[in-house]
């Protein structure tokens, strides 16, 4: 990814941010589906089928737009298997045109250097590819030894950030193989990040003791990334729930090939409402609603989009105690804080903005 395309994303993502912490009132992730079909058949996954049909491109650019217009910040296009879809390159292109930050979670097997190139053209901002074992085996064929050639042609020609994640449980022989597929990620300058296999519900599989400890070292390889979200994880590792607020149906969308917005991958059905009849009361209403699954999930979207409201709730929090110019404080500091909060805090990169920079953001909602 060459060095002024990396900062131009990093101003685009430092904007959406921004205006996260302004308002709760959009969504900033929505994981779409363009293509339910995929080309493997991974024991682990329930999220892909071997027969159906690509979304029409015109259903996919409604989609798109109603997205847009909802105030949507950020599009993952994934499936099943995104690059089956025959115009994946002019859905992405849409994407950019409506001002959204465009993502694509693939499994690399169409990968050429030409289909990189197109992507290039067609502005994606960013590409991951997860990688379960390093030899293919009836659990997986998604396997360092089929994908490291395509890498390559991703590190030599890609104009767009690559993160390859790698996950642990859900019967994978090796977990070991989650450090070698990490090690060899940054070796080619590639952010790498490791999953926790979910049941079909979202909800945490038990780890043994030797994926326990493979977690523990995969952190080091992830440390950026990690540092950011990796408490959630942690807890789930040593089997405890975690006490947070899901805010899916509203800060984040997973919309089906159909059509219909759900809560995530693995919450399908609910709730269940055509898009195109998603309003404003839609999301206010699925902000607050209690999540039954929530403190148990392993969906990671899940929790990266309540994160932001996190922030912004600890910065008011924090902001109602900082005396104005001239001012005596007049409250006390509060004796503690809520679960998540603390949890955040224990982890240094974590914390929420300096307050100085955010307090006009949030005061001009």
């Amino acid at each position: 990814m060459k060095r002024s395309k990396f900062y131009q994303l990093k101003l685009r993502e430092a904007a959406f941010i921004a205006r996260g912490l302004a308002s709760q009132k959009h969504p900033v992730l929505a994981h779409v589906i363009p293509m339910r079909r995929c080309n493997l058949a991974c024991t682990y996954c329930n999220e892909y089928d071997n027969f159906s049909e690509p979304v029409p491109f015109e259903e996919m650019r409604q989609r798109l737009d109603k997205l847009a217009d909802l105030g949507t910040e950020i599009i993952t296009l994934s499936g099943g298997e995104p690059m089956m879809h025959p115009q994946i390159f002019e859905i992405i292109a849409h994407i950019r045109e409506r001002g959204m930050i465009a993502g694509l979670i693939t499994n690399g097997f169409y990968l050429t250097p030409e289909k990189i190139k197109k992507f290039n053209n067609a502005r994606l901002d960013y590409l991951q590819i997860s990688i379960d074992n390093v030899e293919p085996d009836e659990v997986s064929k998604k396997s360092l030894k089929l994908l490291d050639k395509r890498l390559c042609w991703l590190a030599e020609h890609a104009n767009f950030h690559v993160n390859i994640n790698s996950v642990i449980g859900g019967g994978i022989k090796q977990p070991e193989d989650a450090l070698v597929v990490g090690r060899r990620a940054v070796e080619l300058g590639f952010s790498t990040t490791m999953g926790v296999i979910h049941d079909g519900a979202g909800t945490l599989k038990p780890l043994a003791e030797r994926e326990r400890r493979v977690y523990e070292e995969a952190k080091v390889l992830a440390k950026k990334e990690y540092a950011r979200l990796g408490w959630f994880q942690d807890n789930l590792v040593a089997g405890q729930p975690n006490d947070w607020k899901c805010r899916s149906g509203a800060r984040y969308l997973y919309i089906c090939e159909d059509g219909l917005v759900h809560y995530c991958s693995q919450q399908r059905g609910t709730p269940g409402t055509p898009l195109a009849d998603y309003t404003q009361a839609d999301i206010d209403r699925e902000y607050h609603t209690e999540k039954y699954c929530a403190p148990l999930c392993t969906v990671a979207c899940s929790h990266k989009t309540a994160l932001l409201d996190d922030w912004r709730n600890l910065i008011r929090l924090y902001l109602d105690f900082i005396p104005r110019p001239g001012q005596r404080r007049v409250a006390p500091l509060p004796p503690s804080l809520p679960p998540a909060a603390e949890a955040r805090l224990e982890h240094p990169a974590s914390k929420p903005p300096k307050a100085e920079t955010v307090r006009q953001i949030l005061r001009a909602e």
